[in-house]
């Protein structure tokens, strides 16, 4: 898509004006991609995230929302567009109407993505202070001491952020590998994978299975569906 200056983008959206725009723009208040943007920038609306005072700034859809489901296999990329040429969500999921990734899943994880239009969702879920638990299954190689699950259930600290506590419990074990469940309230960047390499795990497989009370059930790697209204209810709740 043609890019567009980042103020007509806020007015796009209904939120500011050019001008209220640029004044918050100047005043560091919003972020591209994660980095501060400078008046003058310019967005491409379907790849890039704009986020204003910590929150992400979605366009006005005039269909109705769309809410979805999708297993992400790994190598696939969490965003609507990726410079490096990668297969990203939005080349998997084809629905006539274009849709988001609810926050992120790194490259070599695999599992439960929410893709959708609707900005208030977006938010909710992305937010910590809502508490909409992520559940992962997080193979690691080895076996797993009780030390090393105490680690993982206390409150740590990475890259100089210190994490809210993560439930951590086994779920099973063969002689290669040991199968935890990791319950989180946040995402920070490769969160578990850093957790894991802080407690001296090397994490062989990384899937998350369920947001709230969504769970990915049967549906195939790399397979989306439409989320029922019930779902819909539910995380809107």
């Amino acid at each position: 898509m043609e890019q567009i200056r980042l103020q007509k983008y806020f007015t796009d959206c209904g939120v500011l004006s050019r001008r209220a725009a640029e004044e918050e723009i100047k005043a560091g208040k919003v972020k591209v991609n994660g980095i501060r943007a400078e008046v003058g920038d310019k967005i491409d609306p379907e790849a890039d995230v704009v986020e204003y005072m910590g929150r992400r700034i979605m366009p006005r859809e005039s269909k109705k929302h769309v809410y979805i489901l999708l297993n992400k296999p790994c190598g696939v990329v969490t965003s609507a567009k990726d410079e490096k040429g990668r297969v990203c969500v939005t080349d998997i999921v084809k629905c006539g109407t274009r849709v988001y990734p609810v926050g992120r899943l790194d490259l070599n994880s695999q599992g439960l993505i929410i893709m959708t239009n609707d900005g208030e969702l977006t938010n909710k879920l992305t937010h910590p202070r809502h508490e909409i638990p992520k559940i992962y299954e997080v193979d690691v190689v080895g076996k797993v001491t009780t030390e090393q699950l105490t680690l993982l259930n206390s409150s740590m600290t990475i890259d100089g952020y210190v994490l809210l506590p993560v439930k951590t419990e086994f779920l099973s074990k063969t002689e290669k590998f040991t199968t935890l469940r990791m319950t989180l309230y946040e995402g920070r960047n490769r969160q578990i994978r850093k957790m894991c390499e802080q407690a001296g795990l090397k994490v062989a497989k990384l899937t998350r299975v369920a947001i709230g009370s969504i769970t990915l059930g049967t549906l195939e790697g790399g397979k989306w569906r439409y989320l029922t209204n019930e779902e819909v209810i539910t995380l809107k709740k």
